[in-house]
């Protein structure tokens, strides 16, 4: 039986099929909420179909608003992010609308995807550590081979700042870091 959480997870993938950018042969956007999912399998297994549905939708589209189409530095930085985050709440939303998610439960994931209640709302705070593991798993070699050192250790200490303490423990546990990473993630 094809539940709606199925029904939803698929119309996500659909949409992030028609990605551009290509990651491994895959669309980049797709393969990143697979992973997203993945990885939220592992951490947080009892999740909601609302916490799901938001890491899953995490990139919803992303190519859409492109970086470049905003001003540089930081005040256009935070404007794409804002207005990608607007985006991808609205369209997980009418995703799980369509699939009879109630009120409440498409409320709960625009929250997360808006990064609404950051550090006091588990939900939102488990989206967050998943999107840090996610970035640590398979993003970063990538990012810290084009950047200089500062400026991997200046994303380092932002990651961390963002996780809950018991994510920062168990990156600890699960990456070997150099000391000089590992750092961040311990207090």
């Amino acid at each position: 039986m094809i539940t709606k959480l199925d029904t939803a997870l698929a119309a996500i993938d659909d949409a992030n099929s028609a990605d551009p950018n290509q990651d491994g042969g895959q669309p980049a956007s797709k393969l990143y909420g697979q992973r997203m999912s993945e990885e939220l399998d592992r951490l947080f297994p009892e999740a909601s179909d609302s916490l799901k549905l938001a890491a899953r939708g995490q990139h919803i589209e992303r190519w859409i608003l492109p970086r470049g189409t905003y001003p540089q530095g930081k005040a256009g930085y935070h404007a794409w992010r804002r207005d990608l985050a607007k985006h991808h709440a609205s369209r997980v939303g009418a995703i799980m609308a369509q699939a009879g998610y109630t009120e409440d439960e498409i409320d709960a994931a625009a929250r997360m995807l808006r990064k609404e209640g950051i550090k006091r709302h588990a939900d939102v705070q488990a989206l967050e550590d998943v999107i840090c593991f996610v970035f640590l798993k398979w993003y970063f070699a990538p990012f810290a081979a084009k950047h200089p050192d500062d400026k991997v250790q200046d994303i380092v200490q932002k990651t961390a700042r963002k996780m809950s303490e018991a994510a920062r423990a168990r990156v600890l546990r699960e990456f070997d870091l150099p000391e000089s990473l590992a750092a961040a993630f311990k207090s």
